[in-house]
């Protein structure tokens, strides 16, 4: 069948309208819904495209891949179908606007604000898409149209879900064998080094890849691996750096030139691993209104954004990928200096931060120690607590139940440091002047009388023996 020309009804109640794109393997047409009233867009396959099996699963898969995600930042599915010849199509809702491709090609490299807004405007559909097991695969700023809300504000809807990687329970073998083709499947210039090696070989960092080569295009009119054909552009993705952001973008932050960079990391692991971490290190650069998208993919992914107000990364400091030793479930890396747990490191790598947050050098793992004190008891220190000086935590002659000291002691012994004891008082157990001298008055005294006293007492002992003695005489 040859592409339906304007006034031409579908399936009776599609009236064909005009053409708004066409590409080497589907078209896609304005029509008016005869029986709802409203504008649609129709997409058929090209009747070259037909005649290939695995394009019409791929068709089939982009119908069912959209329906399943949920975001208004999808182009939404409404109806598919088969026209009487037998060529499926889809129904998907109307957008005025353009793709960003036209606008950039237009307007020239967009404000740093607007291009991470719309940045992760996509990346709150995809965080959606890679929970339910989608991979897209052809991420580019063609797919990207910038339309309007009712209210006027910008919208991107992501579009093409054609030859997405998807994990569907019941899948057709057809889609299955799609999947697992080994042919070439996406963009050349956007592509990922694994998705070149192999299509199958995917997984949402695939996307994030393409993310960053997007946003670096949307900031600069150019793409970051370049070249006159098409194995060049390759080569160039497997072998070569991306072209520097700040060369051609003077004005762009080093750190978002360092988040764009781990996006194209060539080793997957070294690059974000969702797209909530992607979106909470691109906060800081977007309008405030923004935040609601960076919030959305945060529930969705379970990763944490920098709280509202924080301001942008520091000149120089580099989005570092995260270390082999952060293995938290895949977990993202930590913006330095928040301690968040699902954020990308806003600053260099240090072998010494956990995945709890940011550990200055020097430091445990369960948190900053002050200046003075230390991780581990010093020598001479028992577990229990710091040994006062002159202790032993286990002196000759004790037994094991604990440190006995080899002095007096003072209050707190063990768990809590002892007080050291005050200095001799030189003059501690002296007596006062005139208390020696009252001494030795009543000494005196007791001296003198008592020496009387011996004399009279004697006296009278005497007399008795005397008056006795008389008697007997007599």
């Amino acid at each position: 069948m040859s592409t339906p020309s304007p006034g031409d009804v579908l399936s009776g109640k599609f009236r064909i309208e005009r053409v708004l794109g066409e590409g080497g393997m589907g078209v896609v047409l304005a029509a008016h819904h005869l029986h709802l009233g409203r504008t649609v867009a129709i997409k058929l396959l090209q009747p070259e495209a037909l005649k290939h099996q695995e394009i019409v699963a791929r068709f089939a898969n982009e119908a069912r891949s959209a329906s399943r995600i949920q975001s208004e930042h999808v182009a939404r599915v409404l109806d598919v179908g088969t026209l009487d010849t037998g060529e499926p199509y889809m129904v998907m809702e109307y957008l005025e606007g353009s793709d960003l491709s036209k606008l950039v090609k237009r307007q020239g490299p967009l404000a740093i604000e607007d291009a991470v807004e719309y940045l992760l405007q996509a990346c709150e559909a995809l965080a959606e898409a890679h929970v339910a097991g989608i991979v897209h695969r052809d991420l580019k700023p063609a797919n990207l149209y910038l339309t309007r809300r009712a209210d006027g504000s910008a919208c991107v809807k992501v579009l093409d879900f054609g030859i997405s990687k998807a994990a569907l329970v019941g899948t057709s073998p057809e889609a299955q064998q799609m999947t697992q083709t080994q042919s070439v499947l996406g963009t050349p210039g956007y592509m990922a080094p694994e998705q070149l090696r192999s299509a199958k070989h995917v997984d949402p960092r695939t996307d994030i890849w393409a993310l960053g080569v997007i946003l670096q295009e949307l900031l600069t009119g150019k793409l970051a691996f370049q070249g006159s054909t098409v194995p060049e552009v390759y080569l160039a993705i497997l072998q070569n750096p991306p072209d520097p952001l700040r060369t051609l973008r003077p004005d762009a932050p080093p750190a978002l030139e360092a988040v764009i960079l781990r996006c194209l990391e060539k080793d997957a692991a070294r690059r974000f691993a969702s797209v909530g971490e992607l979106a909470a290190a691109l906060v800081p650069f977007a309008p405030q209104r923004a935040r609601l998208s960076a919030e959305r993919i945060g529930r969705i992914t379970g990763v944490v954004v920098p709280p509202a107000g924080a301001a942008a990364p520091r000149a120089g400091i580099s989005v570092a990928p995260p270390g082999p030793a952060v293995t938290q479930g895949g977990v993202a890396p930590t913006i330095a200096g928040t301690g968040y747990a699902t954020g990308p490191t806003l600053g260099p790598a240090h072998s010494g931060y956990g995945v709890q947050g940011p550990t200055p050098p020097g430091y445990g793992p369960q948190g900053a120690t002050p200046p003075g004190y230390h991780a581990q008891p010093p020598p001479g220190y028992g577990p229990q607590g710091p040994t006062p000086p002159g202790y032993h935590p286990q002196p000759q002659g004790y037994g094991p139940q604990g440190a006995m000291p080899q002095q007096p002691y003072g209050t707190a012994y063990g768990a809590r440091p002892m007080q050291p004891m005050a200095p001799a008082d030189p003059n501690k157990g002296k007596m006062h002047p005139s208390t020696v001298a009252l001494i030795a008055i009543l000494g005196l005294i007791m001296v003198t009388f008592g020496g009387c006293l011996t004399c009279v007492c004697a006296a009278g002992a005497s007399a008795p023996a005397s008056n006795e003695k008389t008697g007997q005489a007599r």
